[in-house]
């Protein structure tokens, strides 16, 4: 058995284990039986690093996560734990809303008072709602941060492949995106990993064992009843079970698994995690700990003394060929239905947030409204980036502007096309319409031959609508930097609004 796990570099200067140590399970154990004693947690924390599995993942929202690994760093220093050098990633995961640089700078600063450091190893950030384009600002202010030296690297929670593009079209220093991926959730493994490759982004996964359920104690197990779901982790991966084809598909790709187990003499949670870090964009997958116990680190090490060969993947080919993949993209299961998380349903917290433009009156209008976006070329030419009359929304021409006229990810249109469908979205969303209202569309390009990439955002945002579509090339569009121009109508009718 490997005596230690495989390690990667993951951005320079930070070289990290293949298997991370999620700290999520701290916070359940919290609400379970109270605050964990700090000395005794940075001493679990210390035997795991001990073992090679020195590389920690937490968030603001983990319980006490922060501060227990705060303590392990502590003690070190101190001289009363080895000094195993731990690399720290946590995650800061802000309501939306107006992201200035104070606010910033305050939710890292709060990160770095709880684990008692100068400097974080990686800190990834999480937006809820991509209509709302403070994650820009936040991720421009944290880039600035990162040079000051409150963190080495800027990471990602839960993007998709065409907010990861326009990020890195954009310049923002990526190194990493934490999504889930498993043999139940294969989405990473399309657009996203193609995206993340070509800018140099490394993939974490977590979700690898399916909140445990790739294990061989579900193998030839009946459907479990809701009673014998006892965790927040299990309810959201039976979730993902039942979008994948429900507990039949979840037993194909057990007895598949289970095959190569035994073939390789491992376990199906190491033939799981194997095939996850085998992907091509994957950097490390991330296992929760169980905090004071250590029969689970030994089994992960087995993970490193056997490859999938040929006839693995193709035996597990063809179980995923019984599934299907849960819908969209990753990181929908946060942002729309179906919702995916163990909270099941997060509409109404969403839905809580407020929204970034407010619909005003019409004069001489009883039955309209409009929409501003704060532009001061809305007033100077007397226009509205939306006009609402009855139950029909028309959206002015718009381009991939943010803020007081900062064109996002110059020169490429693509990456543009996301950022101004987003902003469509808001602008519909504060005219009481949504993106599956709209009817009609026109794309006008500077250069057609970006015709593809422009195309397939598109079809991300309208794959199950399809509105009526015109693009086309025009000699140039106002202003620096612009490719692409996208107007739209919606009408407002009777839909499922499931």
């Amino acid at each position: 058995m490997a005596s230690r796990p495989e390690r990667m570099m993951l951005a320079p200067g930070l070289e990290i284990s293949r298997i991370v140590t999620g700290l999520w399970q701290v916070a359940d154990i919290e609400r379970k039986s109270g605050v964990i004693d700090p000395d005794r947690g940075a001493e679990a924390l210390s035997a795991y690093a001990e073992a090679g599995f020195d590389t920690f993942d937490m968030a603001d929202h983990y319980g006490s996560a922060e501060v227990l690994t705060g303590r392990l760093l502590e003690r070190i220093r101190a001289g009363s734990l080895p000094d195993t050098r731990p690399r720290a990633f946590t995650k800061w995961c802000p309501a939306p809303g107006e992201m200035s640089a104070e606010l910033v700078r305050e939710g890292i600063r709060t990160s770095l008072d709880r684990m008692q450091t100068d400097c974080i190893d990686l800190m990834q950030f999480h937006w809820w709602m991509y209509e709302h384009p403070g994650y820009l600002d936040a991720l421009m202010e944290m880039a600035k941060l990162s040079k000051e030296g409150l963190f080495r690297h800027i990471g990602l929670t839960n993007f998709n492949a065409d907010h990861l593009h326009m990020l890195c079209a954009h310049g923002l220093p990526i190194v990493s995106n934490q999504v889930s991926f498993s043999l139940i959730d294969r989405r990473a493994a399309g657009d996203l990993s193609r995206v993340a490759m070509r800018h140099g982004v490394r993939l974490l996964a977590y979700g690898t064992l399916g909140g445990g359920f790739l294990s061989e104690r579900w193998l030839g197990r009946p459907e479990p009843t809701h009673g014998d779901i006892p965790d927040w982790s299990k309810s959201k991966y039976r979730r993902f079970i039942n979008e994948i084809g429900g507990w039949p598909a979840l037993q194909a790709i057990l007895v598949a698994a289970c095959a190569i187990a035994e073939k390789h003499g491992v376990s199906i949670p190491n033939v799981a995690t194997r095939w996850v870090l085998e992907q091509p964009a994957v950097a490390a997958v991330i296992v929760g700990a169980r905090l004071g116990e250590n029969e689970h680190r030994a089994d992960n090490l087995r993970v490193f003394d056997f490859v999938l060969d040929p006839e693995d993947h193709a035996r597990l080919d063809a179980a995923f060929a019984e599934t299907r993949n849960p819908p969209g993209d990753c990181g929908d299961e946060y942002r729309k239905p179906p919702f995916l998380t163990a909270s099941g349903d997060l509409s109404h917290h969403l839905e809580g947030f407020p929204k970034i433009y407010a619909a005003e009156p019409v004069p001489f209008r009883s039955d309209g409204a409009r929409v501003s976006t704060g532009s001061i070329w809305e007033s100077i030419a007397g226009y509205s980036r939306a006009m609402r009359v009855g139950n029909q929304i028309t959206i002015s021409g718009t381009t991939a502007t943010h803020g007081a006229g900062l064109p996002v990810a110059r020169g490429c249109a693509a990456a543009q096309t996301t950022y101004i469908l987003d902003k469509i979205a808001a602008s519909l969303s504060a005219a009481g319409a949504r993106l599956e209202d709209v009817v009609r569309t026109r794309i006008y390009l500077t250069d057609a031959d970006e015709w593809e990439g422009v195309s397939r955002v598109h079809g991300h945002y309208f794959a199950h609508t399809r509105p009526a579509n015109t693009m086309l090339e025009v000699s140039r569009l106002i202003g620096e930097g612009y490719r692409v121009k996208i107007e739209a109508d919606a009408i407002i009718g009777s839909r499922d609004r499931t």
